[in-house]
């Protein structure tokens, strides 16, 4: 099948269906980490979050795994750079924290709602896009690259090839670096797993438990489609690339630069440098696997602003989302559940700083009230 249809093809495509079920599922379970989190800080309810660390410890087993057995090169993904820019990471990740707590949830979270009829979503990613497209190659941009990116630690003067926990266990260890692989993934893998479902209610809630499995499944699937099916000799040039990514190497979900490219390409649909990408076919499955669980279920709605500063606080949300996601190399989805499942310590990072960003929103959102 292969030798007869355009890898670039079978990846967009692919691509497509598993964004389409990621957005159904993700719809039915209430699936969001700003929501998570939310339940945590206001409510003290962990049920949400052990959805969320449930997906991870799956995405994390399942990704090491390729790797292991070498389906996928993660050495190429953008999380293993031997470069870490902490400060982007850690700024980034805080800005978008902030945004995604303001905005009402994340970028994935607006393209689920989106599916569902809120309009106000579709205002947020617009903007989100915009803000992204800037930091991507505009002003914000020229800020991100000349004052933040600069602050980094290179860890190949230190001897190390990349940014893996699993490579850092190896070199402390003295443990091969495959080894190193299954004692991480497993270890976090498993850690995770028992904090999850120690708690009853939880995994009674079988919803909550396949959705959370099958989510997870989906990021190591994405992981596979790009970076083993979608990986070979480009027919024109002779050369082994990969095929209909953004990044040019391997990627799994992530939603806040591909609003910018899917904005990107409706402005400038007849320039023929311009084609659907991987990211750019996971937005548009989002959107209409959550409209299709939706409108299956009779929960479409319309949804609109509840007034003028509900308008203005969503806007600021939205840039601040757009801006953060690509200073953090990534949003809840690309550096909380893609760039962690493949143990980078950047993804880590970058998560510490979405999380510490949200949280502090909430506790002053509650003081203001």
């Amino acid at each position: 099948m292969s030798q007869t249809v355009n890898p670039a093809t079978l990846v967009v495509l692919g691509g497509f269906v598993l964004a389409f079920i990621f957005g159904a599922v993700a719809n039915k379970t209430n699936f969001c980490t700003m929501g998570a989190i939310s339940d945590v800080v206001n409510m003290a309810h962990w049920g949400r979050i052990r959805m969320w660390l449930l997906t991870i410890a799956v995405a994390v087993v399942g990704t090491n795994l390729l790797y292991y057995f070498e389906q996928i090169d993660l050495s190429k993904s953008l999380y293993y750079r031997s470069t870490v820019p902490w400060l982007s990471l850690v700024l980034g990740g805080a800005i978008f924290g902030v945004g995604m707590t303001i905005a009402s949830g994340c970028a994935n979270k607006n393209l689920v709602r989106l599916g569902g009829g809120s309009v106000r979503s579709l205002v947020v990613l617009v903007f989100g896009a915009i803000s992204a497209y800037m930091t991507l190659k505009g002003l914000f941009g020229q800020w991100r690259a000349s004052y933040l990116d600069p602050v980094s630690i290179d860890l190949g003067a230190l001897g190390l090839s990349n940014q893996s926990v699993a490579h850092l266990l190896a070199k402390l260890s003295g443990v091969s670096d495959k080894a190193a692989l299954l004692l991480a993934g497993g270890a976090v893998g498993l850690g995770l797993l028992v904090f999850v479902f120690k708690d009853r209610r939880f995994r009674t809630n079988l919803s909550h438990v396949i959705g959370s499995i099958v989510l997870g499944l989906l990021i190591v699937m994405a992981w596979y489609l790009t970076g083993h099916i979608g990986f070979g000799e480009n027919p024109e040039t002779l050369e082994t690339i990969y095929f209909a990514t953004n990044t040019r190497t391997l990627e799994s979900f992530s939603f806040v630069a591909p609003t910018a490219f899917s904005l990107e390409l409706l402005m400038l649909w007849t320039d023929k440098s311009l084609h659907v990408t991987f990211g750019i076919a996971t937005v548009v499955g989002v959107v209409l696997g959550s409209f299709s669980y939706a409108a299956s279920t009779s929960q479409f709605r319309w949804e609109g602003f509840a007034s003028l500063e509900d308008l203005r606080t969503h806007l600021l949300g939205a840039v601040l989302m757009g801006f953060g996601g690509v200073t953090a190399i990534g949003c809840t989805i690309g550096q909380g559940l893609s760039g962690v499942s493949t143990l980078s310590v950047g993804s880590l990072i970058a998560l510490t700083g979405i999380v510490g960003g949200a949280v502090a929103t909430m506790k002053w959102q509650e003081w203001r009230a």
